[in-house]
């Protein structure tokens, strides 16, 4: 029994992972579909349950369901393959994820390194999709896809090396205890200012590139090549790959979280004047059950209502699940379980809200041109990524080797890499090459009418 004793709760938490994540990706995108209808004045999905909240159980159904089609001229194995590997790498990179001080499948020395490593090996059942299709469009968005992952893996990697100069180790839960025994998180520092907001910025930018996101959603771009390397699958063979897209965004997301915000320190962890923030996950809990509440008269069905008036409940218990361990007197066994239950909370709220980022920015700029987006990753962020890594080697050469405060050491090394930055943006002005037909529009315009 003793030998087996340390492997039950890795166990546990890979089941609970595997078993919720398809569950938590269905409802992102219910979220996502929501925020869309909010920014364009509409309602979004509300038929099957209350305020639609059953959408993606009837979505994952109609998947289940739906005629599974493959192309006779493609490569069976690999087609029936290629969407395992993505989605497979994508839930592997999350045995490294600390979502809390205790949840945790595997704490490993190496814990970063293996999330990128794993987590890049998805972009072969991309490729392989694409290929086995035996179709042109798949082919292409295949192609873009690599192309695309190459050029950002390399920027957003650099902007990790930056995060890692600060923190000194690899393992994800060895950072996040770091920035909680410096009392700042990365990204920024209360008597300070920030201290690394250029590579946060690099490593947001390449995570919507890496997960082919809107505006770089490349690879399945609909009005280019109809649904890209996805084109020739359907039912749930599909659904396999964007269960894997979604939680893509989940791993690069709790990469920022635990390199760039804390991971689950809650704002000013080690200021006493701010515990006051411990009661958020409360007031929280309490507003979306009473919103649930008021909107439970207004459904128009019976089991509407019942479930409306459920998930109010469930809220209610949620408030008071967080509450308990802040009222708990010190030093007993639930006052102990305050740091995992609001760890928990703190790290998926951080997550929630950077994917929160990725919609709206879906939501507010146009798709770029491939030609565009080679640009930006080539041009600007690679070159930003390693003048950023030089700017935080400087601040922390400063500091260490010739004792300069920590605040103004980091602030010069900022300053530095926001120059540069301002440089290759007016570089990038002065070279960037005419959009298409516009040298003839110029030369129109220059060539003098005869009267």
């Amino acid at each position: 029994m003793n030998a087996i004793t340390p492997y039950i709760f890795p166990i546990l938490f890979a089941l609970v992972i595997v078993a919720v994540l398809p569950l938590i990706a269905g409802y992102i995108v219910l979220v996502e579909r929501k925020v869309m209808a909010d920014m364009q004045v509409r309602l979004g999905p509300m038929r099957v349950g209350p305020h639609g909240l059953l959408q993606p159980i009837a979505d994952a159904v109609k998947l289940l369901l739906k005629e599974d089609i493959i192309p006779e001229s493609a490569d069976k194995l690999v087609f029936w393959g290629a969407p395992l590997i993505s989605v497979t790498a994508a839930m592997l990179a999350l045995a490294a994820v600390p979502i809390g001080p205790f949840f945790q499948i595997a704490d490993l020395n190496i814990g970063l390194l293996y999330i990128l490593g794993v987590s890049s090996l998805g972009i072969f059942g991309i490729v392989l999709g694409g290929w086995a299709s035996n179709s042109h469009y798949s082919l292409l968005g295949a192609l873009r896809s690599a192309a695309q992952l190459v050029s950002y893996e390399t920027s957003a990697g650099m902007a990790i090396v930056g995060a890692l100069l600060l923190a000194g180790t690899l393992s994800t839960r060895g950072i996040v205890q770091v920035q909680a025994e410096t009392g700042w998180w990365f990204i920024f520092v209360a008597p300070v200012g920030f201290v690394a907001p250029v590579g946060f910025f690099i490593y947001l930018v390449a995570s919507i590139a890496e997960t082919n996101r809107a505006p770089f959603d490349m690879p399945e771009a609909e009005s280019e090549l109809v649904a890209g390397y996805m084109t020739e699958y359907s039912g749930f063979r599909w659904a396999l790959y964007f269960l894997a897209e979604y939680t893509n965004m989940v791993v690069v997301a709790s990469i920022a979280t635990t390199l760039f915000l804390g991971g689950w320190l809650r704002p000013f962890a080690g200021t006493s004047l701010f515990n006051f923030i411990d009661y958020f996950p409360l007031v929280l809990m309490v507003w979306v059950a009473g919103y649930c509440f008021r909107r439970t008269t207004k459904q128009p069905v019976l089991v509407q209502k019942v479930f409306m008036a459920a998930v109010g409940v469930l809220c209610i218990v949620l408030a008071a699940v967080f509450t308990a361990p802040v009222l708990a007197p010190a030093g007993s066994l639930l006052a102990a379980s305050k740091a995992g239950i609001h760890g928990a909370f703190w790290f998926l709220f951080k997550v929630g809200a950077y994917i929160y980022v990725f919609m709206w920015l879906r939501f507010t700029f146009p798709r770029y041109r491939f030609d565009q987006l080679m640009r930006l990753g080539w041009q600007f962020l690679v070159p930003l990524s390693i003048v950023n890594v030089m700017g935080i080697a400087l601040g922390l050469a400063l500091h260490r080797q010739l004792n300069w405060p920590s605040a103004p050491a980091l602030i010069l090394g900022n300053v530095l890499t926001l120059i540069a930055a301002a440089y290759l943006l007016s570089a990038g002005e002065k070279h960037e090459h005419p959009r298409v037909g516009e040298e003839e529009e110029q030369e129109q315009e220059e060539t003098p009418v005869n009267a």
